[in-house]
């Protein structure tokens, strides 16, 4: 059986994961123009304010500037890998989405089953078809865990306003905190993004109280396609699951990050996957294919019963990182990972 959707596809691996890796944003601090649909509403706001504006005002920090938004969005249509399922868990629908991990129907996971009560037009990704988002008329446009790429928030904000990736988000490294107080900031929905932030912080602690076997014990996150093998570092949601588990990263898998969240592993290296835990994703491959393959089955960790191969459900939940994927994953990944840490003592 294939496990096809944990990336989309796996040129999506080799976009963000590998060929983003030379993408610098050291310019991108000292840039402070405003989206174009916003660019007048610094002069609005000299004359008196009417009571759209006075109900609705938010200011957010971009890469691109400050974006400001003074009337309540209606027709949202969300791009960002997890955007619109970030929306939907403050109670606001999208018009149109991005269905990174080709979920299909509406383009969220079984833990949003039934969010929406009119589907959306389901968009591209990393590629985009500007007349098709410019036909379903938004008045904001969500692109917060995207690339950062400039030409692609240009044509968006052509557009309509264009909330972006915050500054040091390029390469879809924006965290989940972040993703949300963004969004919850431009849907003037704060106080719900508040709590839904402090829901994730009080499963994490309850799972890491529940197990504190798992308090420093070493852990890699791997995953595996036709490209072959790789390993996530710090920054990537899947890594920050883990270590607010209590676990912690592998210092010789962290020394070659290069300011993304994926490093490629050759069949050379493999011993790096080696760990108190290794959790392995198939990415468009059959599980079959990393079972079988003879110097995986030689790492350390996996002579021991120490690895976990994770099923398709588990590991698009374990990759989006939205408030209610990370809930999902909190209560079906951790009893899976509690039993390999317990073969392992």
């Amino acid at each position: 059986m294939r496990t096809p959707k944990l990336f989309g596809s796996v040129a999506i691996v080799t976009t963000i994961a590998i060929g983003l890796m030379g993408c610098s944003s050291n310019s991108n601090n000292t840039n402070t123009n405003t989206n174009a649909n916003a660019g007048n509403s610094s002069a609005a706001s000299e004359a008196p304010a009417n009571a759209s504006t006075a109900a609705f005002n938010a200011t957010i920090d971009t890469k691109f500037g400050q974006i400001n938004i003074t009337e309540e969005p209606k027709r949202i249509v969300a791009l960002g890998w997890g955007d619109a399922e970030t929306a939907l868990s403050l109670g606001v629908q999208p018009v149109g989405a991005s269905d990174w991990l080709a979920f299909g129907g509406e383009g969220v996971g079984p833990w949003l089953k039934g969010a929406y009560t009119t589907p959306p037009t389901i968009l591209g990704t990393t590629e985009l078809d500007y007349e098709q988002i410019a036909a379903l008329k938004p008045d904001l446009i969500l692109d917060v865990k995207s690339s950062g790429d400039e030409t692609r928030y240009k044509r968006l904000s052509e557009i309509a306003t264009t909330v972006d990736v915050p500054v040091n988000g390029d390469n879809y490294l924006t965290s989940t905190e972040d993703q949300v107080h963004i969004i919850a900031k431009a849907l003037g929905k704060e106080e719900e993004g508040e709590a839904l932030l402090k829901k994730v912080d009080e499963a994490f602690t309850k799972a890491a109280s529940d197990n504190p076997e798992f308090k420093d014990k070493e852990a890699v996150v791997a995953a595996y396609s036709s490209d072959g093998f790789g390993a996530y570092v710090k920054g990537d949601a899947r890594i920050d699951f883990m270590t607010r588990l209590g676990f912690k990263t592998k210092e010789e898998v962290e020394k070659q990050a290069s300011g993304n969240f994926y490093i490629p592993v050759s069949d050379e290296q493999l011993q790096l996957l080696d760990s108190d835990v290794t959790v392995v994703m198939p990415i468009w491959v059959d599980p079959t294919e990393i079972t079988n393959n003879k110097l995986f089955q030689k790492i350390p960790s996996v002579v021991d019963g120490r690895s976990i191969i994770l099923d398709a459900d588990t590991a698009n939940a374990f990759s989006t990182g939205t408030v209610p994927s990370l809930l999902w994953t909190i209560e079906n990944l951790t009893p899976q990972i509690k039993k390999i840490v317990t073969a392992g003592e």
